[in-house]
């Protein structure tokens, strides 16, 4: 059984794809807030995000006659989004702790911990941390791609993937505390 995706913006691509620049503009004022704000919580710096959205849209518009509506046009946009800001942390050389060394913690210690803070605070904690820290934090909590998906994305293991996310939060609350 093939599923199929009912996108609200199917005569918007339709029109896009036939170079019609109105219609690029429309689907551009529709995604580009979602979108830069994915690549600013990868890449933290505001004109790097921007440049990221940039390249995304010319290269989601080069590439649009490949987009076969199995997903929406959205979720097809967030990946390219998600690509060319992983490639642009890439540049940067994160570097993406080894898991043989883990000092294992459980889930529910940190949960365990009822903290309460304020949407900005977070915010800058999750500035604060090291790049391979936010970008597993932001695609698992953020994004909502699975550790499964963040390994395939990252090309790491599902444990780094896991192992990356546990350290974020244990140490995001530790900034917080703090």
């Amino acid at each position: 059984m093939e599923v199929s995706y009912s996108d609200p913006h199917e005569d918007l691509i339709a029109d896009c794809k036939k170079g019609n620049r109105q219609a690029q503009f429309k689907l551009y004022k529709l995604y580009s807030k979602a979108m830069y704000n994915t690549a600013l919580r990868i890449v933290i710096d505001a004109d790097e995000a921007a440049d990221v959205l940039q390249d995304a849209f010319i290269d989601a518009f080069k590439r649009l006659d490949s987009f076969r509506q199995e997903s929406t046009f959205g979720l097809w946009m967030k990946q390219i989004v998600v690509n060319k800001s992983l490639s642009a942390l890439r540049k940067r050389t994160v570097v993406f702790e080894s898991i043989s060394d883990i000092d294992d913690v459980a889930d529910e210690e940190i949960e365990e911990n009822n903290y309460s803070f304020q949407i900005e605070q977070v915010k800058e904690a999750i500035n604060q941390l090291a790049d391979g820290y936010r970008v597993v934090l932001s695609l698992y909590l953020l994004e909502g791609y699975d550790h499964e998906e963040i390994a395939h994305i990252l090309k790491i293991s599902e444990n780094t993937s896991r192992t990356q996310f546990l350290r974020a939060k244990r140490k995001l609350l530790e900034i917080l505390k703090n």
